[in-house]
């Protein structure tokens, strides 16, 4: 039996824009009272980079009403083989304009509060303020920032996930108020920024499964700020986030919260869900940490 959407009775005048139109084929999925709860929804969005950027757009083809969106740098040539704004067209243009105009593009009627400063202590509120959902895409070098917006969310009640591009996959975690922190899960003080940086790594892939084909470790240097990234890892990551920023959102279906994380891997064809009891501090986070850091030190010390 085919079930088929009429979408006649949706019908606007050519030319017209619909909210019901436009995002009518996602009945089905989620119930028109979703659909309208999706509306009326905000969600923030920190920095437009990779990931950012695929996120941002991926929840406004779900039907996200408003978005507070902040970002504070250019397109470049580099940016061309993941970031979804990036184009010959684009380069040297504000990420956060390009990206807005997107936005408007795909819902003329989307609520936008942009933020060309980027996030600060300062701002941070302002920056989550009305939000239903916190979206971390954040560089993965601006660890201080990070730490304060999970901590503010967590205070203010705010559900916030975060899903890193490995390689050909992506790596999943959320952290819901009544959840394992931030902080004691990626158990950051005390570290050197290197070290912090490996932590975190580590911390939102615990089962490193990009480690087994990464065919030049020379493109990997934490202390340049120097990391390689694909497409394919950007794309993954925003459907496994934004499909469990959706049901954050409307409180239904499974969601793996920390300690819990997913890891999959479209080259590997492998999907590994993670449990690392205290976080860093789990035996099996420890050992990681030191082999990785092992294996960077001698990496650098060889291209010396």
């Amino acid at each position: 039996m085919t079930l088929e959407l009429n979408e006649s009775v949706f019908m606007a005048e050519p030319g017209q824009f619909s909210y019901d139109v436009a995002f009518s084929r996602n009945i089905g999925w989620v119930t028109e009272a979703e659909q309208a709860r999706l509306k009326n929804c905000r969600v923030a969005v920190g920095g437009l980079g990779g990931v950012g950027g695929a996120h941002v757009i991926t929840l406004a083809r779900l039907g996200i009403g408003a978005f507070t969106i902040a970002d504070l740098d250019t397109f470049d040539w580099p940016n061309l083989n993941r970031q979804a704004g990036a184009f010959a067209s684009t380069i040297g243009q504000t990420k956060l304009d390009i990206t807005a105009q997107t936005l408007a593009d795909i819902n003329p009627d989307v609520k936008l509060h942009l933020m060309p400063k980027g996030i600060s202590p300062e701002n941070i509120d302002e920056f989550l303020a009305g939000a239903d959902l916190y979206m971390d895409s954040l560089d993965i070098f601006a660890l201080d920032i990070r730490r304060r917006v999970f901590a503010r969310c967590r205070e203010l009640g705010i559900p916030a996930v975060t899903a890193a591009p490995m390689g050909m996959g992506t790596a999943f975690l959320a952290f819901r108020p009544d959840s394992m922190s931030f902080e004691d899960y990626f158990c950051l003080d005390g570290f050197a920024f290197e070290d912090q940086i490996l932590k975190f790594i580590v911390g939102v892939s615990p089962s490193m499964q990009q480690r087994h084909y990464l065919v030049d470790d020379r493109s990997v240097n934490l202390f340049s700020k120097k990391v390689p990234s694909t497409s394919i890892g950007i794309e993954l990551a925003a459907g496994v986030a934004c499909a469990n920023a959706i049901k954050l959102i409307l409180k239904r279906g499974d969601v793996a919260v920390a300690p819990r994380g997913l890891h999959f891997d479209a080259y590997r064809n492998k999907l590994i869900k993670t449990w690392r009891p205290f976080g860093n501090r789990n035996p099996l986070q420890l050992f990681m940490f030191w082999y990785i850091r092992r294996l960077l030190s001698r990496i650098r010390l060889r291209d010396k």
